[in-house]
């Protein structure tokens, strides 16, 4: 599926419905939106206000309602295949997705403070 953020912030979609091509339940919070983010089949969207919005496959990251209370500050996304994690502005990171290719961070949680930015692989 693809997404395209067009000039006035909102986004249009289109591919496999699945897999974040129809993202008509979530079109109405996609509004001004500064980068879109891709798993393999879910997309993650920052807004401008800092926060995310998530489509697609949920065990891919497009189902972030677990930890979307600490999706505030969002400075920047990324995406294994089937993970996102996210960068605030306090220096932490918030993951989501499925949990072998990154989406459970739990284990060094206490070790991201002060990140500056992260890289990813594939899986």
């Amino acid at each position: 599926a693809f997404a395209a953020i067009l000039s006035d912030g909102s986004v249009v979609t289109w591919g496999y419905p699945p897999h974040g091509g129809d993202s008509s339940k979530v079109h109405h919070q996609l509004k001004g939106v500064q980068q879109v983010k891709a798993t393999s089949s879910a997309f993650a969207a920052v807004l401008a206000d800092g926060s995310v919005v998530t489509w697609g496959y949920p065990l891919h990251g497009g189902d972030s309602s677990e930890v979307q209370h600490q999706l505030k500050g969002v400075q920047q996304v990324k995406a294994t295949s089937s993970a996102f994690a996210a960068v605030l502005a306090d220096g932490s990171v918030v993951t989501w997705g499925y949990p072998p290719h990154g989406g459970d961070s739990s284990k060094v949680q206490s070790q991201l403070k002060g990140v500056q930015q992260v890289k990813a692989t594939s899986s």
